[in-house]
């Protein structure tokens, strides 16, 4: 895959600027209906962490965008989550996804698909459409730029001081 300068996803460049701080100075009912929008897409994207067939990371965006263009706390509440904010940040900011959610998101698809293709799904048809979509995400997910935190990095590629240099 090549490497790609940052620069926000092509849906933000599709709906105008990618906005890099909120703009909380949107009044009345736009204020409004932004902000109801950003909550649905917040419960939708938290909805597709436990459903596979739905994706989280599109709604997590959007719902970011519509908190960045009307309320500067529901912004900041987003992006310094403890379970999405750093999943939005990276993937906002072009770092991509981490192997531990690249892995942890195609387990939980397949498991999920796994069962309802052996358990839950009667039908052939519907068995073949939910294992091409199984298949489709985690082709997906494999082509995501993978994102390794740069402090593991320095520290194990930091020279060790040896005991002279303490003293």
């Amino acid at each position: 895959m090549r490497n790609r300068p940052n620069r926000p996803p092509r849906f933000a460049r599709i709906l105008g600027r990618w906005p890099s701080a909120p703009e909380s100075r949107r009044r009345g009912i736009a204020r409004v209906l932004l902000v109801a929008g950003g909550t649905l897409c917040v419960a939708v994207g938290i909805a597709g962490i436990f459903l596979p067939v739905l994706p989280t990371t599109p709604f997590l965006l959007l719902a970011t965008i519509c908190y960045a263009r009307s309320s500067a706390r529901f912004y900041r509440w987003l992006l310094t989550n403890r379970w999405c904010g750093e999943y939005i940040r990276n993937y906002r900011e072009g770092r991509g996804i981490t192997l531990k959610h690249k892995l942890l998101t195609a387990a939980l698809l397949w498991l999920t698909i796994g069962y309802a293709v052996g358990f839950a799904v009667p039908r052939w048809w519907a068995k073949a459409i939910l294992l091409g979509i199984a298949v489709g995400v985690t082709v997906h997910l494999v082509r995501i730029k993978t994102y390794r935190r740069e402090a593991s990095r320095s520290r194990l590629s930091a020279p060790k001081s040896s005991p002279e240099e303490s003293g």
